[in-house]
């Protein structure tokens, strides 16, 4: 079972690397999307262990694929390990999608039908991950636009043998449950009660934004009511979790960050004394 962490942290971005280099943040760790830095030295990885040797780092993956029938790349997961063997990341974590085929990269998160076939490849791919990695890894679920008529089971039922079956730890990104839940008309508090609590190492609140007809996850705005209305809801039915604000387009100055990050802060230190 992968370790607890209680900390609230953020997204490292560019406008904000100075911020955290050149001064203490009150944060309790940072987040870094891992291919940004899964490279041969150079700048990157050099402000990478500038920035770990001052905070715990979380790594995100936004493309190993785990859903592709392919299998994970050899390749991209011998790189993610020599990251990982630098910088002792307090969590790895990737999507439930996929994104790639026959060496094709569509560079997006694609949906996965939730059947038995797709669990199978699924659990297979973390396992091979896991192994090559050294350590459990944490699944985040994703937002999506589209469902499969031929699903045999609901998001949070697959989330949970997905688990069962590979170890993993989940990373649960509220404003993911809010934006398929609004998309395909499933009840939210359903997903959340339904998610296996006990493997939720992480939590992820964004902002989105309203399409023609569905909402999109653009990461682009403040946490919204809704999202804090659930994150209030789960909160009490998780263990000691990390805490993250996700910020990756329109990003504004630290201070606003940092204020969302004390709204999470209050809202967890609440949960405690109700919990007491």
């Amino acid at each position: 079972m992968i370790p607890s962490f209680s900390g609230f942290g953020l997204g490292l971005r560019t406008p904000h690397y100075a911020d955290f280099l050149d001064h203490h943040v009150a944060v309790d760790f940072l987040e870094v999307i891992s291919e940004n830095f899964m490279v041969d030295g150079g700048r990157p990885r050099r402000i990478l262990r500038d920035i770990r040797a001052r905070y715990p780092v979380a790594l995100h993956g936004v493309s190993m694929s785990i859903g592709s029938a392919d299998g994970v790349d050899g390749l991209y997961l011998n790189r993610l390990r020599a990251l990982v063997d630098e910088i002792d990341p307090l969590f790895v974590s990737d999507h439930l999608s996929w994104s790639r085929i026959e060496g094709f990269n569509s560079h997006d998160l694609l949906p996965l039908p939730y059947t038995m076939e797709a669990l199978d490849i699924v659990c297979a791919n973390i396992h091979r991950a896991q192994d090559a990695l050294g350590r459990a890894m944490l699944i985040e679920n994703p937002s999506s636009y589209l469902d499969f008529a031929s699903a045999d089971m609901t998001e949070w039922e697959f989330l949970n043998r997905v688990c069962a079956r590979t170890g993993c730890g989940l990373l649960l990104d509220v404003n993911n449950v809010l934006v398929s839940a609004s998309n395909h008309g499933f009840d939210p508090i359903a997903y959340l009660d339904g998610v296996p609590h006990d493997h939720v190492r992480q939590v992820h609140l964004a902002g989105h934004s309203q399409g023609e007809h569905l909402l999109i996850d653009t990461h682009d705005r403040p946490v919204p009511p809704s999202v804090w209305d659930l994150y209030v809801h789960i909160l009490p039915r998780l263990g000691p979790v990390a805490t993250m604000i996700e910020r990756d387009d329109d990003i504004p100055p630290l201070g606003d960050l940092l204020a969302e990050l004390d709204t999470a802060r209050t809202i967890a230190a609440g949960a405690v004394e109700a919990a007491a």
